[in-house]
């Protein structure tokens, strides 16, 4: 996949995460995504569209239970990130 299509990629799962991420966050994210928000993003706020940025940079580096309470959380669907992991990334 080229540079620019990766940038797109990315992107649109930016735009269609940001909703998701301005809104509360659960307990679950709060227990399963601390280490990984300190870890990756703890730079951005909480409920930023930056947090949305690098969270979802870093997709494939957040630990299991982080994605799953993403996922419980209505902050990224099933489907995305399966498609993420089958294109690496």
């Amino acid at each position: 996949m080229t540079k620019s299509a990766l940038a797109i990629a990315a992107l649109a799962a930016v735009l269609f995460s940001t909703a998701a991420f301005a809104g509360p966050v659960t307990q679950e994210e709060r227990q399963y995504c601390a280490y990984d928000y300190r870890d990756y993003c703890g730079q951005d706020g909480l409920g930023s569209q930056l947090l949305a940025l690098c969270m979802s940079q870093h997709g494939k580096e957040l630990s299991k239970e982080c994605i799953q309470a993403l996922i419980d959380a209505g902050e990224v669907t099933k489907t995305e990130v399966e498609e993420r992991e089958k294109s690496g990334q």
